[in-house]
């Protein structure tokens, strides 16, 4: 839920709850259930108005922690309206009904995005939280880069053993922690693994190169997620041509990386993010999902 009251806030719901409800009693009604006082709700005189009585209902929950809270409470029952029944059987019910429906979803829109900054909030504190508990370690063996080298150096020995293609995912999952990128680790939906990370995460510890299968299966994984989600695949035997030219396009949401990307990290030259950064300013230039390490200085 919600956590900040804003004055823009405030605005949406003040004009939610004005068009949502014609009748006093409705009103009166929605404000109680939100946990408005029966003894306050009392004060409504008969002379005074919805807007009159809302504007002191507003002003006075301002002034505590508590009202906020229902302020917030408010926010989130108008958004999630999807019908007006106390605004039915009124001569203008269908521009009664439009101005509520705007009303609404201007507040839905704004719940929503509050709802989304949140969650990175707390995702990057998390994620800071994670990393602190590491440092804290006496042995902080999975997020010392030179641990993280013997270990991926270990791991080489045994490319291509499905044993192996687990542990590299645990090993670049500590590689996110060292780097102090928000993740979440694996979880199963529906039968299939998804890597619940900032980025959707496909990782091939083989000996072979990811090839365009590879690229297009991965690739409907993306487009089956949100609108901006991007996709970042982590093939450390390198891509073939066709992988390379099935993953770029104009406006395209994957970015690959290879070993030579890794190592790169893993040497303490660049940062997992800025890698990342630099691979996606490419391909939002050139619409190439791929950019060797060794041309970082120079494209």
């Amino acid at each position: 839920m919600i956590d900040r009251v804003t004055p823009h806030l405030i605005t949406l719901v003040y004009d939610a709850a004005l068009k949502s409800f014609w009748r006093k009693s409705a009103l009166r009604k929605f404000l109680g259930e939100c946990r408005i006082s029966s003894n306050f709700l009392a004060t409504w005189g008969q002379d005074e108005s919805k807007r009159e009585f809302l504007d002191r209902v507003f002003a006075t929950l301002q002034k505590t922690d508590n009202g906020r809270k229902i302020i917030l409470q408010m926010a989130v029952f108008l958004a999630e309206q999807e019908s007006f029944p106390d605004l039915q059987n009124w001569e203008d019910s269908a521009q009664k009904v439009k101005e509520a429906t705007n009303s609404v979803r201007s507040l839905r829109l704004y719940v929503e995005k509050q709802e989304e900054e949140l969650q990175q909030r707390r995702d990057k504190e998390e994620a800071q939280q994670r990393f602190r508990e590491r440092q804290s370690e006496v042995r902080r063996s999975q997020t010392d880069l030179q641990i993280l080298n013997s270990r991926i150096d270990e791991l080489a020995k045994k490319v291509g053993s499905q044993q192996a293609g687990y542990d590299f995912q645990d090993w670049f999952f500590d590689l996110l922690d060292f780097s102090e990128i928000v993740n979440r680790r694996p979880y199963w939906h529906d039968g299939r693994q998804i890597d619940g990370t900032t980025y959707l995460i496909e990782l091939k510890f083989t000996e072979k190169q990811a090839d365009a299968p590879d690229v297009d299966t991965f690739l409907s994984k993306v487009n089956d997620k949100a609108d901006n989600t991007m996709g970042v695949m982590v093939s450390m035997a390198g891509y073939s041509s066709v992988a390379k030219k099935t993953a770029s396009k104009p406006k395209t949401p994957l970015l690959l990386l290879d070993h030579s990307h890794i190592y790169l990290i893993l040497s303490g030259v660049m940062s997992l993010a800025d890698v990342i950064d630099r691979i996606r300013r490419h391909s939002s230039q050139t619409s190439e999902a791929y950019l060797s390490a060794s041309d970082f200085g120079g494209k």
